[in-house]
């Protein structure tokens, strides 16, 4: 054991030395994106220099002496690769390609043209690159680890599979984690006719591994028909992948119906169309064109710096391995003050020699941005890699991102590359992947645990915020608490109670799922309402976050018995469900179509599933399609609310009000602050289908005002669900707590619900859709006759206040870091107002809410 440390010891401390000279461009730098593209050393530049002034190379395709040294030595250096990755040219040929993307098409492209098609099955770490190959099989699956052993266990009937390619990678290019070189061989159905192959091909992913350790393929009958490997991530240069094939796996390509020049002994044209193709090797018939064989050349002088650097591939995974144990340790030693870990590391730290793939949390346990994340390591000049690394099953499965997530953000704008919000619903889009490479050293990896700890380690407690103390013995408590929550998410429709007890997300355009779909005419594209349709207060909707669907029920009756009751749709945008039809002129991705809501000419995305759309035509009665409206869109594809901050005005003349339109409903002494007009130059928040602003508020004592009213009158109770408020607030269960009066919510200038802001933009005008029972979807004359009597200003008539979340700033009371990154409200918790004209907040903590 000493001698080994010895050796890794006097391995580091000669690539430290030679970083000087061979390395000039890190010299201030720590470059950790090996997995992406090691380094280049100088002697490799320097030989393949001197290699390319004292030769003359010419295309290998012509017969004159410099093409014909061209010829010999991509010949020379195809057997050296070979040999490097221990395999036998007799028993394996090997293709040059431009990296491992283009050998993996190579492979596709053969099995694609097979009779009949191919079956594809891919493990779920596999590069974006495997995962495409999957849209040229009749049929795929996406497997696990499990899943992959289940096909190592299957019955050797060959008679019983059809011709069917399994893919895997050896290493994950995410998380460094390795797996079994077994399921290569395992996985093929073991041949009954030495030159006949079974109908299961295997397909190993090598790029990650062989960056930095040996690839041994000696024993043919364990390896895969097919490797695929780019070698600029092992030599850092030149830019080329290959293709190897072990030969009995080589009739495959035979289906293959495209040729280039150089892949052909003679083409016939004209009025036969016949070629022949060269078959003594397969890389004959592979290499398409012209090779890039300047860079082919370059392979010797960069094999040969390589072993001169570093000896062999053994040496260099043994000192990976060591680094990465120095890293791991590292990173998982950094706590912040409060003992919790700085760093969430997904990669196992019994892999030998992969990549590591982390993500970083301050001490109260909120994500910190990728993006930002990158800005600083770059300031630093610490290079590392961020993001999803083209591993979508990978990471999904790190960061519990399930499938309608994943399309939800896309829906919401994210895309892979973009610089924008990585943390999306309090969850992260992405990782950070510290990847080591021949010539890093332990001096990289202190400074790399060391940036991460002077930036991101929070050794105190963050600073408390000073808050104004004035008036404080004049502050009053409101008793308040959040009664319900309600979304909307067809517009117009019923309603989706939250659960007491389940957070519910804050978005910038109001509550989570909240009128993102409606329903609009087939003729005129205009936004159905209950006002003309008040069966659509009985379109029940369930969001099933466990299926990742949207139920809707019909709960009223329908002219027909085989009418269907209930219907399911996405809530991520799968986009076959609004692709035109094959018969259609409309050529885009998506159906869109511009529809009116609230007076604004908006662009949405139409259903174009008969199932879906005639199930709201047959229940409703009215030729319909469901359209969809979600967050992160431009232009017409966004609203905005024109409602700003509504001031009230005192009302000095009383005779000026109708005393016969009074009822023994008090009214405060000041006007409810009204809508204000349009004002071209203000932008108001973001707005999706609703009405008038992001979020609307009832205050429970107004309600039991108006219903009394309504009940002392001989009509019926009115439920708060009348007025189809996102948020109801109430007193709390304590006996003692003082109660606001109804309608004084119509004096208040911002309220705080546990720790999320909440700005009053004007009181809400109201209209005879509050007469629609949302049970039974029958109208009456309540409560709007009362409203009218009671809560007129100027001919209009208003109930509930209009208002919009403001994002947690540093300063509000309470607020962690989580907060503002997952802005959250349950039913439940604490109410606390603000009053015009008062600079207190009047609220109280409720009894099952401590905190």
């Amino acid at each position: 054991m000493a001698a080994a440390h010895f050796d890794l010891l006097e391995y580091n401390l000669r690539v430290q030395e030679s970083r000087v000279i061979e390395y000039p461009s890190i010299q201030d730098a720590v470059y950790l994106d090996h997995a992406g593209t090691t380094l280049y050393s100088k002697s490799l530049l320097d030989a393949f220099s001197r290699d390319m002034a004292s030769n003359l190379f010419g295309n290998p395709h012509s017969s004159s002496l410099p093409s014909q040294l061209s010829t010999s030595r991509i010949q020379d250096i195809r057997l050296r690769l070979l040999a490097f990755f221990g395999a036998n040219p007799h028993e394996y040929d090997l293709v040059f390609t431009a990296n491992t993307t283009g050998a993996v098409k190579l492979v596709c492209e053969a099995f694609r043209c097979a009779p009949g098609g191919f079956h594809y099955v891919h493990h779920e770490a596999c590069h974006t690159s495997l995962v495409g190959v999957r849209e040229e099989a009749e049929e795929s699956h996406c497997v696990d680890d499990h899943g992959m052993q289940q096909w190592t266990r299957r019955d050797p009937d060959k008679t019983q599979l059809p011709l069917t390619l399994v893919a895997y990678t050896a290493q994950s290019h995410v998380t460094g984690e390795r797996y079994p070189a077994s399921w290569a061989s395992d996985v093929r159905i073991n041949d009954q006719d030495d030159d006949v192959h079974g109908p299961v091909y295997s397909l190993l992913d090598l790029a990650s591994y062989a960056a930095t350790s040996p690839v041994d393929l000696t024993d043919v009958s364990l390896a895969p028909d097919f490797a695929v490997v780019s070698l600029y991530k092992i030599f850092g240069f030149p830019d080329l992948g290959a293709l190897i094939v072990r030969r009995q796996a080589a009739p495959i390509f035979n289906s293959r119906r495209y040729f280039g020049g150089g892949t052909v002994d003679t083409v016939v044209c004209g009025i036969e169309q016949w070629h022949a193709p060269k078959n003594m090797f397969l890389h004959e018939r592979l290499e398409d064109g012209t090779l890039p064989f300047h860079s082919i050349i370059a392979l010797d002088a960069a094999l040969e710096s390589h072993a001169r650097l570093y000896s062999s591939m053994f040496a260099v995974s043994s000192h990976i391995t060591h680094l990465r144990k120095i890293m791991l340790k590292g990173l998982a030693s950094l706590k912040h003050y409060n003992g919790t870990p700085v760093c969430v590391i997904y990669s196992r730290p019994d892999s030998s020699s992969g990549p590591v793939a982390l993500n970083i949390r301050d001490s109260e346990g909120a994500w910190i941005s990728l993006t930002e994340f990158d800005k600083l390591a770059n300031i630093n000049e610490i290079f590392v890699r961020t993001g999803g690394l083209c591993g979508p099953g990978s990471i999904a499965s790190l960061l519990g991102l399930k499938p309608w997530e994943i399309k939800k953000n896309f829906s919401a704008g994210f895309r892979c590359g973009s610089s924008g919000n990585d943390i999306i619903s309090g969850k992260p889009t992405g990782v950070i992947r510290a990847s080591l490479g021949a010539m890093s050293t332990e001096k990289d990896i202190h400074r790399f645990v060391e940036f991460i700890r002077e930036f991101y380690c929070q050794a105190t407690p963050p600073p408390l915020p000073e808050f104004p103390t004035d008036h404080l013995s004049q502050s009053q408590v409101s008793g308040l608490i959040v009664k319900a929550l309600t979304v909307y998410p067809i517009k117009s429709c019923g309603g989706y109670q939250v659960p007491k007890g389940m957070p519910w997300e804050m978005k910038p355009e109001g509550l989570a799922w909240d009128r993102e779909w409606c329903l609009v005419h087939r003729g005129s594209g205009q936004a159905l309402s209950q006002k003309r349709y008040p069966r659509m207060a009985l379109l029940q909707p369930y969001i099933d976050f466990e299926a990742g669907v949207l139920r809707i029920q019909y709960l009223g009756s329908s002219n027909e018995d085989t009418t269907t009751r209930q219907i399911t749709v996405p809530l991520s945008m799968n986009p076959a469900l609004f692709r035109p039809s094959a018969k259609s002129s409309d050529k885009k991705p998506t159906l869109e179509i511009t529809s009116r809501v609230c007076g604004d000419n908006i662009i949405t995305s139409m259903y174009t599933a008969p199932e879906i759309n005639d199930f709201f035509t047959d229940v409703l009665g009215v030729p319909c399609a469901l359209a969809r409206f979600p967050p992160g869109g431009q232009d017409q594809a966004m609203r905005f609310s024109k409602l700003r901050n509504g001031q009230p005005f005192p009302i000095n003349d009383r005779s000026s009000r109708s005393s016969g339109n009074r009822s023994p409903v008090s009214w405060l002494e000041t006007r409810p602050p009204s809508p204000p007009d349009s004002d071209s130059e203000m932008q108001g928040g973001k707005l999706l289908l609703a009405n008038e602003s992001p979020i609307l508020l009832i205050h429970e004592a107004s309600v039991q005002a108006i219903s009394k009213a309504i009940e002392d009158s001989g009509g019926r109770k009115i439920p708060a669900a009348s007025f189809r408020g996102n948020i109801v607030v109430g007193s709390g269960e304590q006996l003692d707590a003082p109660v606001m009066q109804a309608y004084s919510e119509e004096q208040w200038q911002s309220l705080r619900i546990q720790r999320q802001e909440f700005q009053v933009l004007g009181s809400c005008q109201r209209c005879q859709m509050v007469c629609i029972n949302q049970q039974t979807g029958n109208k009456d004359t309540e409560p709007f006759t009362t409203l009218a009597k009671t809560r007129r200003v100027d001919g209009k008539v208003y109930f509930g206040m209009h208002i919009a979340h403001v994002i947690s700033q540093l300063n509000t009371p309470g607020a962690t870091s989580i907060d503002r990154q997952l802005p959250f409200i349950q039913v439940g918790d604490a109410v606390h107002v603000m009053v015009r004209g008062s600079a207190q907040l009047h609220g109280l903590e409720s009894s099952n809410n401590k905190g």
